[in-house]
């Protein structure tokens, strides 16, 4: 519902009333009870959003929360197993690194170990 904004032209209050579209216009002064009143063109109200966030996940069911937390726990367990075994194989790259300095290997292998060590 708007707000609109009054004058009484004949003492001059100046009043905010909270109205329905479909509601008449005021016409009646409620300080000096008289009919000299008159609807204001205003600027209009900005939208004011009241509230810790307006977010697509705010309203989301229960399900859907706790699928979403089993996803994640589950997405953070593959990660740290992820790390354990790429561990083991960047000391092993570590390790034919040296070989391949000390000129006993092709171009070609070299090339293949630098591209394994990314």
């Amino acid at each position: 519902m708007p707000t609109y904004e009054y004058q009484c032209s004949a003492c001059n209050h100046r009043f905010d009333e909270l109205q329905s579209f479909s509601d008449p216009p005021l016409k009646r002064c409620p300080k000096c009870k008289k009919k000299k009143l008159q609807r204001l063109i205003g600027m209009g109200a900005a939208i004011l959003f009241k509230g810790s966030g307006f977010y697509q996940t705010d309203y989301r069911s229960d399900s859907y929360k706790s699928d979403a937390k089993a996803e994640e726990t589950k997405q953070s367990t593959d990660k740290t197993s992820t790390d354990a075994t790429a561990k083991p194989a960047a000391a092993k790259d570590t390790t034919v690194a040296p070989a391949a300095k000390k000129g006993k290997s092709s171009g070609k292998d070299a090339k293949v170990l630098s591209e394994a060590n990314r």
